[in-house]
């Protein structure tokens, strides 16, 4: 079951709270219109680009052979022809619906072109983003968007042609802009993709560590509190239990500063790692815990070891 969506504050309707399966607040604001159709036209460009990249590849490599395939009665010529055409079409395919899927599915959980604009796709619930849920929107894209589209363009070139399609390209047209008023009709902009996966495009700006937090970084890396004095100090066992997704997380929650979401992340770490939580020196715990993990992320890094996240 997805985790309770808490509603925006009223003078700032981009504003929302979510609260994560393990119980902790993360303040997000909802990408506008105009930056996910910025990143989609940007992501469309890349594609056609890639694309035309590959056919030209291919047509040099070819060296004309499909063109003397045409000419010539070759049976060894027609099939090595064939081959290339189902090259193409499969290479076409794996660009077309790979470029989506793998970069959302990435740590990033954005496409270069959402990279570019500063937005990415997050889980409504708090949770992991799941392979079904990134399926799913973006196979509704072509519902959405590409199918509409094809089906409007053929109906409008048949009828230029003289063939009589009736009412097709008026349904292919109100197809079309149905789904593409979709967003302007709830107030997370969510398009149909979103609400089938359970998926919200939310900002992700570029931002450094906030001064304070890089400012206490070395004593945090050595574990003790400028605070209280306390030494903190995390064994190998105690850091592998997240990743990179709950470091950036945790990096974001240490610089927003919210007491009550660092005490709640506070208590669910000691939880997950078998510490007494205690209270009143939260902070200098978690900055020790984030400089640590960092550390030993950064460390496996070097040595072409990865962790995404606490599932892997």
């Amino acid at each position: 079951m997805n985790a309770p969506v808490r509603s925006h504050a009223p003078g700032d309707k981009r504003k929302r709270v979510l609260v994560t399966p393990e119980g902790i607040a993360l303040p997000v604001n909802i990408a506008t219109r105009g930056s996910r159709l910025g990143a989609l036209i940007l992501d469309f460009l890349i594609l056609i680009i890639a694309i035309n990249l590959i056919e030209l590849a291919i047509m040099l490599v070819a060296g004309g052979l499909i063109e003397k395939a045409v000419e010539a009665a070759d049976d060894a010529v027609s099939g090595a022809a064939e081959f290339l055409i189902v090259l193409r079409i499969i290479a076409g395919f794996a660009i077309w619906y790979g470029y989506f899927l793998i970069q959302e599915l990435g740590p990033r959980s954005a496409t270069l072109g959402k990279r570019i604009v500063g937005i990415r796709v997050a889980a409504r619930g708090g949770g992991r983003l799941t392979p079904e849920a990134i399926i799913a929107r973006n196979l509704m894209r072509d519902i959405e968007i590409f199918y509409p589209l094809v089906f409007f363009f053929v109906t409008l070139f048949s009828r230029v042609a003289g063939m009589d399609m009736g009412g097709f390209i008026f349904a292919a047209l109100i197809w079309f802009l149905i789904f593409l008023a979709f967003p302007f009709f709830n107030k997370d902009a969510m398009r149909a993709g979103d609400v089938i996966a359970g998926t919200w495009v939310v900002d992700a700006p570029r931002t450094r560590l906030a001064r304070a937090l890089s400012a206490q970084g070395a004593a945090a890396s050595e574990g003790t509190s400028s605070v209280t004095g306390a030494r903190y100090e995390f064994g190998e066992e105690e850091l592998a239990v997240y990743g990179e997704h709950e470091l950036q997380t945790l990096e974001k929650l240490l610089r927003d500063g919210q007491e009550e979401a660092l005490a709640a992340v506070h208590e669910a770490i000691c939880r997950k790692i078998g510490w007494d939580p205690g209270a009143g020196d939260e902070r200098a715990f978690l900055e020790a815990f984030y400089a640590q993990l960092r550390a030993r992320l950064e460390g496996g890094m070097r040595f072409g070891v990865r962790k995404p996240d606490k599932f892997s």
